[in-house]
C-alpha cells in the first residue's frame, strides 16, 4: 500500500514539473510586461538619483513637498528625444587640448534653439574672448537641429560640452509638450469643443512653440546646477548667454574679477553682469562700479542663489507668463523679500543683437529673416580688462521693468505645461514625494 502511495505521488507530480518552466516563463514575461507598460506610458518615479549624497543638498528645498499633488510625471520619450539624452552623458570634447580647467574658472553655459545664422557669430566671439580656454564651455539646445549641432561641434577653443533638452516641444510633433491630438486652440472652449487644455488668464489655450521657451530655460537650470557630472559640487559661478549675445574679447577676465570684487564691494549682490539691465545701453562709462536688477544678458551667480531660485519653483511654474525672465522679475525676485541686485562695469562687456526672437527660427511661414549680420564699435578698451579694483560702487536703488504685481503677459496656463515644470525640478533629487 505504501508502495502503491508513493508511486501514485511521483506520477501525479510529474504533470506539475513539466508546467513549472512554463509558469516560470509566463511569470517572467508578465514582469517584463509590466515593467514596459511603466516606462512607456507616463514616467513616474517618487526617487531619483542624488547625484551629491545624502540629503544635506535638499534641506532648503525640503518645503517645496507640500506643494505638490502628485509625483513627478515626464512624457513617454520618443528615440529621438532618449538618443539625445544619452549624448548629454557623453564627456566634454578637446580635452586632450585643454586637460585642465583653471582652479578659480567660470563655467559658461550657452543656450540655443535654431538660430545657425547667429550661432556662428556668438561662436566666433567666444573664440577671441581672453582666457576662454581655461574653461568650459556647455550648450544647451532646446530642439534637434543638424545644422547648429554641427557649428557647436566644430568649437575648438576650450572644452566643450553639448546638451539637448529631451522634453522639448520641438521633439513631440504629435503628443505633449508637443501638440496632441485633441489639443484645445486659441480660445476654443473645450466644452463646446471637446477639447483638452486649460486656457490661460486670457482665455488663449497653449502653444508649444511659446511655452518652450520657459521649458528650456528651468530644464537646462536644474540639468546643468543638479543633473551633470561636470558641475557636480562645483561652488563656482556660472555664466549664461544666449545665442544672440555678441560677447567682448574682455568678457572673461572682466567678469572673474567682478566676481572676486563681490563679496566685499557689493555682498547683497546675488549675481554678475556683463552687460547693463538695458539691453540698449553700452554703459554708463564712469570710473565706478554700478549695482542694478540684475539683466538677462550675461549674467552670472553661484549655487548658492540658484538654491534660493530653486526654493521657489512653485511660483515659476505656476506664474501665467511664458518668459522665463519676465517670470523671475514679476515673481521669483520679488519673494526673496530684498532687492536682487547684480555688480557690473561701467562699460558692456556682452552685447544683445538680431532682430529674430528665440523661437522665430527658420522653417516657419512666420519665421523671422535676418541674415545674422551684427557689427559693433569695440574700441581698445573693450579688448582688455578694463575694471579697476578700487572704484567704489554705485548703487541703482530705483529698479525699472517689471515689478512685483505684474500679472504675466499669459501662455503658460495648461496644468500639464506647469506640471512638467514641477517635474523638471525635482527630476535629480532623491525625495519621497507623495500623492495627496
Amino acid at each position: 500500500m505504501a508502495f502503491y502511495r508513493k508511486s501514485r505521488a511521483v506520477k501525479d507530480a510529474l504533470p506539475l514539473r513539466r508546467m513549472l518552466p512554463f509558469a516560470l516563463l509566463v511569470l517572467l514575461a508578465v514582469l517584463l510586461v509590466t515593467f514596459l507598460l511603466r516606462v512607456g506610458t507616463v514616467t513616474s518615479s517618487s526617487s531619483f538619483v542624488n547625484m551629491y549624497g545624502g540629503s544635506a543638498v535638499w534641506e532648503t528645498d525640503r518645503s517645496l513637498v507640500i506643494h505638490l499633488k502628485s509625483e513627478l510625471k515626464l512624457p513617454k520619450q520618443s528615440i529621438l528625444s532618449m538618443s539625445l539624452d544619452q549624448r548629454n552623458k557623453l564627456p566634454p570634447w578637446n580635452m586632450d587640448r585643454f586637460p585642465n580647467l583653471a582652479k578659480d574658472h567660470t563655467k559658461i553655459v550657452l543656450y540655443v534653439h535654431n538660430r545657425p545664422q547667429y550661432l556662428r557669430l556668438v561662436v566666433s566671439s567666444l573664440a577671441a574672448v581672453e582666457g576662454i580656454s581655461e574653461t568650459m564651455l556647455i550648450v544647451s539646445h532646446d530642439g534637434y537641429f543638424a545644422e547648429m549641432d554641427r557649428i557647436v561641434q566644430d568649437i575648438r577653443f576650450c572644452q566643450a560640452k553639448q546638451i539637448f533638452a529631451p522634453y522639448s516641444p520641438h521633439l513631440f510633433p504629435d503628443g505633449f509638450p508637443g501638440v496632441s491630438p485633441g489639443d484645445c486652440h486659441d480660445k476654443d472652449d473645450p466644452i463646446v469643443t471637446k477639447c483638452n487644455g486649460t486656457a490661460d488668464q486670457y482665455g488663449n489655450h497653449r502653444s508649444p512653440r511659446t511655452v518652450s521657451l520657459k521649458h528650456h530655460w528651468w530644464w537646462m537650470m536644474n540639468t546643468v546646477w543638479d543633473g551633470m557630472e561636470e558641475t557636480k559640487g562645483f561652488s563656482g559661478h556660472i555664466l549664461f548667454i544666449e545665442e544672440d549675445h555678441y560677447i567682448y574679447p574682455n568678457a572673461y577676465r572682466n567678469l572673474q574679477l567682478l566676481i572676486g570684487l563681490k563679496p566685499m564691494k557689493c555682498p547683497e549682490c546675488y549675481a554678475a553682469n556683463l552687460s547693463p539691465m538695458d539691453v540698449n545701453s553700452i554703459g554708463e562709462g564712469w570710473d565706478m562700479l554700478v549695482a542694478e536688477k540684475m539683466g538677462n544678458v550675461g549674467y552670472s551667480f553661484n549655487r548658492t542663489v540658484w538654491r534660493k531660485i530653486h526654493t521657489k519653483a512653485k511660483e515659476f511654474c505656476s506664474f501665467d507668463e511664458y518668459n522665463w525672465d519676465i517670470t523671475m522679475w514679476a515673481t521669483v525676485y520679488p519673494s526673496f523679500g530684498t532687492p536682487v541686485y547684480t555688480l557690473r562695469g561701467p562699460r558692456r562687456s556682452a552685447a544683445h543683437f538680431g532682430k529674430c526672437g528665440l523661437h522665430q527660427g527658420r522653417g516657419k511661414s512666420s519665421s523671422c529673416i535676418d541674415n545674422g549680420e551684427a557689427r559693433f564699435q569695440l574700441d581698445e578698451i573693450d579688448k582688455i580688462l578694463n575694471i579697476k579694483p578700487d572704484w567704489k560702487v554705485h548703487v541703482v536703488k530705483k529698479q525699472s521693468g517689471y515689478q512685483a504685481g505684474f500679472k504675466g503677459w499669459g501662455g503658460w496656463g495648461d496644468e500639464r505645461d506647469r506640471e512638467l515644470c514641477l517635474s523638471f525640478a525635482y527630476m535629480y533629487h532623491d525625495v519621497q514625494i507623495s500623492s495627496g
